[in-house]
């Protein structure tokens, strides 16, 4: 990014509700200035239920990218010209870029996610046992990006046991309901919920099920140390939180904006210095 916006910088945006704790514009904006390119990200908390009305102002802003979070990533998807392969299997998108005239709806959480268990923790989630607690849009992309990398088996606990069923069925016959009690042999337990993200929230997952032998992964990333993460530590387990996964997410979708590879080196100390 230049030194201040021109007629001619280039728009990104992130939007969620609540968004205003993101660190996607930190993560964004380092990256830009990196790598040499005139564009500024910002954040906008569109009303709940507005993720198409926010695709539309895209459009008639001609904004250079869209990051997309929680509650919007189905109805965006529902809005844009088309998905990609890995949008359209989970049914969700956490961002949306330019093919010609045409706005495409990207989904890098799961990816991310296993890029950065890889990158940066060392983790291997080839024929790893794993729980995925949640069913909503970042827990269905976790699914299937666990079956993609291999995985021996997943097991998707939710509250509500259709909605964990669906996310099961996306990854077809690796995946399955779970129950509580399946946290004690796997490998790899994740909490794709927002619980652990506001003070008083419960646990996901009962932190007695936890040992050393778990990787546990919150993909809350703020705080930075959720009650599961705690639990786990106290467990002896191997506890990762959400940043990993966020700054990996989010340089795949650098990528697809801009066509430059994302200097993940500078998205990462920017974050990592602003949480200091």
């Amino acid at each position: 990014m230049t030194a201040s916006p021109t007629g001619a910088t280039r728009v990104a945006a992130v939007i969620g509700n609540p968004v205003r704790h993101s660190l996607s514009p930190t993560l964004h904006n380092a990256a830009f200035a990196a790598a040499g390119l005139d564009w500024v990200y910002v954040a906008f908390e569109p009303a709940p239920g507005s993720g198409a009305e926010a695709v539309a102002a895209m459009r008639a802003m001609d904004l250079g990218g869209l990051s997309v979070t929680m509650p919007f990533k189905d109805q965006v998807a529902a809005a844009v010209d088309r998905c990609s392969p890995a949008a359209t299997a989970v049914g969700a998108v956490n961002c949306v870029g330019w093919d010609g005239a045409a706005l495409v709806g990207e989904n890098t959480d799961g990816e991310g996610f296993v890029r950065s268990l890889a990158t940066d923790q060392g983790v291997s989630v080839a024929g790893a046992r794993c729980v995925v607690v949640g069913a909503g849009g970042a827990a269905r992309s976790v699914v299937v990006a666990l079956a993609g990398a291999g995985a021996a088996g997943v097991k998707v606990l939710n509250r509500n046991r259709d909605r964990a069923a669906e996310a099961a069925a996306l990854a077809g016959h690796v995946a399955s309901v779970g129950e509580p009690p399946d946290v004690v042999g796997a490998d790899l337990v994740v909490n794709a919920t927002p619980l652990g993200m506001r003070p008083g929230d419960p646990l996901p997952i009962d932190p007695e099920l936890l040992g050393p032998t778990h990787v546990v992964v919150d993909l809350v990333y703020h705080p930075p140390q959720t009650p599961l993460l705690a639990a786990a530590r106290q467990a002896g387990a191997v506890a990762v939180n959400g940043l990993g996964m966020l700054v990996h997410q989010a340089g795949l979708a650098f990528t697809f904006w801009t066509g430059v590879e994302a200097p993940l080196d500078a998205m990462r100390a920017a974050v990592t210095h602003r949480r200091a």
